[in-house]
Order: C-alpha cells, then structure tokens, then sequence
C-alpha cells in the first residue's frame, strides 16, 4: 500500500513564501494526478478545496483561480516527490494542506497534512 507523506508547513508572514513537499512511497501504482488541497478550520476535508495539482505522465498543472501566479506546482519523478511553492501568501491561505494521489483505476490515497499560518 502506497503512503504519502508532507512537509513544509509552518507560520509566515503575509508576503512571504513557504515550499511544501509530497513524498510518495511503498507500492503506487499507475498514478494519475498529485493533487493540494486545503483544509480550514470548521470544514471537512473537501476535494472542492482543490489547491493545486500535476499529471503524472506530463506534467501538466492545474490551478485554483485563488492561487494562479502566486503558487506553483512541480514535480521530481526520481526522487516521486510532488512540491507546492506558495508565494505571497494571504492570511486567507492559512489551512491543513493535503496532497492526494488520483489514480488511472479512480482510488485515491491522501497524505496526513501538513498546518501552514499565514500572519498579518
């Protein structure tokens, strides 16, 4: 069985930048998408909280409208390592950030979560 484990999270600034890191290990196969999604305080965890993700194969990224040309999302296939970099971060981002793998057969696995504080 596959694991997904975070990293990164922390309390910041407005304005600053924070870079969280989705390692994936054990037994994965045929992933699809590695996905960030975020979790405020008072909601269930929610796939419509979607953050941020990237195929795979190709690489290919997608964007919550909130978060389009102040995050980032990558990707190191050798090392199966998914990055987040936020920058200029709003009091708004602060959540539990989770990453979720979307396999092609439509399984998900979801990461423990990692808290990231953005201070005015």
């Amino acid at each position: 069985q596959g694991q997904l484990v975070e990293s990164g999270g922390g309390l910041v600034q407005a304005g600053g930048s924070l870079r969280l890191a989705c390692e994936a290990s054990g037994r994965i196969n045929n992933a699809h998408t590695i996905g960030w999604f975020r979790q405020t305080p008072g909601k269930e965890r929610d796939l419509g909280d979607f953050v941020a993700g990237i195929t795979w194969r190709s690489g290919r990224q997608l964007y919550a409208d909130s978060v389009k040309g102040r995050f980032t999302v990558s990707k190191d296939t050798a090392n199966s390592t998914v990055y987040l970099q936020m920058n200029s971060l709003k009091p708004e981002d602060t959540a539990v950030y989770y990453c979720s793998l979307a396999t092609t057969s439509g399984s998900r696995i979801w990461g423990q979560g990692t808290q990231v504080t953005v201070s005015t």
